[in-house]
């Protein structure tokens, strides 16, 4: 995927931005994942995060049912009353209000593969491309986002379940912001001074060529209000 900067390196990122594709068949030279079971189909972000290229099968998310319903992968028979069971304990602990479910959104076509890589080396076209962000990070990419027309200046911002943002901005065609669920945080091993900002797939090459220019107007910026903000204490200290 054509980028004219390197993203990670360029906002400091504490890992790479990670492409996503819901696919029906593997991608062409990667591998499946290899790496055993995991508790939530959303610590594969942290792998790709990591720097690994690697496709998973339905399977391979079925620890998570709700992951798993976002995703559109139907659970096995023998497992299918996991859905109903985690929601029931997430109601009754009072996480979540039942009415809530519906609205949850969910990838509307069930995918054969989901694969995860690095963005600026994927082998294929993500889907979407998510990215862990502390907020001052987040904030040049929407900017970055708005500049390339793929997000409103009030982004969508969803909290729990936290891959729901990717169902969220790929069916909006839209950047949007996730807080990150509970899960999510255990899953990916996240830290608590990030977020993540999901992008479009196709938009994402469009995003980067924006956010070179962002970055070079936020130093302009920065340097204005540190000249105005040490004027301004040097005009109260001459008072």
């Amino acid at each position: 995927m054509p980028a004219p900067l390197d993203v990670q390196e360029r906002l400091g990122l504490d890992g790479a931005p990670v492409a996503i594709a819901f696919l029906p068949e593997p991608p062409p030279g990667v591998t499946r994942w290899d790496g055993g079971p995991v508790a939530a189909g959303c610590a594969f972000w942290r792998h790709a995060r990591d720097g690994r290229a690697f496709y998973t099968v339905p399977g391979d998310h079925h620890n998570c049912a709700v992951g798993s319903h976002v995703h559109g992968i139907a659970l096995p028979e023998e497992r299918a009353s996991e859905l109903a069971e985690t929601l029931g304990l997430m109601a009754s602990a009072g996480y979540v209000d039942p009415g809530e479910v519906p609205s949850i959104p969910t990838v509307s076509e069930p995918p054969g593969v989901v694969a995860y890589a690095p963005a600026a080396t994927a082998p294929f076209a993500p889907s979407v491309v998510v990215v862990a962000a502390t907020p001052a990070q987040a904030m040049l990419l929407h900017e970055a986002a708005l500049r390339a027309g793929v997000t409103p200046m009030t982004a969508p911002v969803s909290g729990r379940p936290g891959c729901a943002v990717l169902p969220l901005a790929m069916h909006e065609g839209q950047a949007a912001l996730s807080l990150g669920c509970a899960g999510n945080r255990m899953a990916t091993e996240m830290g608590d001074d990030e977020l993540y900002v999901a992008v479009p797939g196709p938009a994402w090459p469009a995003v980067v060529e924006a956010l070179d220019v962002v970055l070079d107007a936020n130093e302009i910026m920065n340097r204005a209000y540190r000249e105005r903000a040490a004027g301004v204490a040097a005009s109260a200290a001459g008072d």
